[in-house]
């Protein structure tokens, strides 16, 4: 059965769309079976991995509120082991109208539970912000990272998306649990940068992932176009530091055998 983990912050610019695409290639090229889930309206992971909304028929949004097949909508990508379920500017209205339908926060669930054996990972980028459709994404993971960029105001609304999730972990999904913290736009050169992160890990402490996402060009470059930075440049730092992230997921889980991790940590 995949894990389902969702990245989640209602604060922007803090790179979880960066670290959707780049984490789910990542763990493809692992070689783990993955599918990345765009439920965002922006729909940027969908482009940034080389799709164009305009042309998608079938979206989340179709399986959410029309009940389509996810199988019906489902992209495969240029990366071997990734696919794709898309979103679409329509996902804007979806929250409209998810209000009076039953089980409304379950409805995400219920098309990842339909296809999660599919699957070892299925990476979600949520909308940045708690309404309804975050919150069905949080239903329907078995756990959350939370980007944070390390720059100021770091954790401006961190303790309100916290509160968010352990009303979730109350109500409606109590096998939900924080898979870590992930430090994003880190810039070596800056002593703010170093600052945040030193301030983050006395916070959180356990919580946060010793790999931190730096800075990168290729990274910033990859999504114009339509690839992962793994797909652009192997060898920059933010493919490294996707990899890298990756590993520290397997790990944590316990999802390979030892003698396969000397494999992994060295592909």
């Amino acid at each position: 059965m995949g894990k389902i983990i969702a990245l989640a912050n209602q604060k922007g610019g803090v790179g979880k769309t960066t670290s959707s695409i780049n984490l789910a290639a990542s763990l493809a090229v692992l070689d783990f079976k993955t599918l990345l889930l765009d439920a965002d309206p922006q729909a940027n992971s969908t482009s940034g991995i080389g799709f164009d909304p305009r042309n998608i028929k079938n979206s989340i949004y179709e399986c959410i509120i029309n009940d389509i097949d996810p199988h019906d909508a489902i992209q495969k990508t240029e990366t071997p082991n990734l696919d794709l379920l898309p979103a679409h500017i329509d996902l804007v209205g979806a929250e409209i109208e998810m209000i009076n339908l039953p089980n409304r926060e379950y409805k995400m669930k219920a098309v990842l539970e339909s296809i999660r054996n599919e699957y070892d990972f299925i990476i979600i980028d949520c909308s940045p912000s708690l309404g309804l459709i975050t919150i069905n994404a949080l239903t329907a993971a078995d756990s959350v990272i939370i980007p944070v960029q390390c720059e100021y105001f770091a954790l401006e609304g961190l303790g309100k998306l916290l509160n968010t999730i352990k009303i979730v972990q109350t109500r409606l999904n109590t096998n939900l649990e924080i898979e870590g913290i992930l430090l994003t736009m880190y810039d070596v050169r800056l002593r703010l940068s170093n600052q945040v992160v030193d301030e983050v890990k006395t916070h959180f402490e356990d919580m946060v992932f010793d790999t931190i996402i730096q800075r990168n060009t290729r990274l910033s470059e990859a999504p114009s176009f339509g690839i992962s930075v793994i797909m652009h440049d192997a060898n920059c730092k933010g493919a490294v530091n996707y990899l890298n992230l990756a590993r520290e997921i397997i790990r944590k889980n316990g999802l390979v055998k030892d003698e396969q991790l000397a494999t992994i940590e060295t592909a």
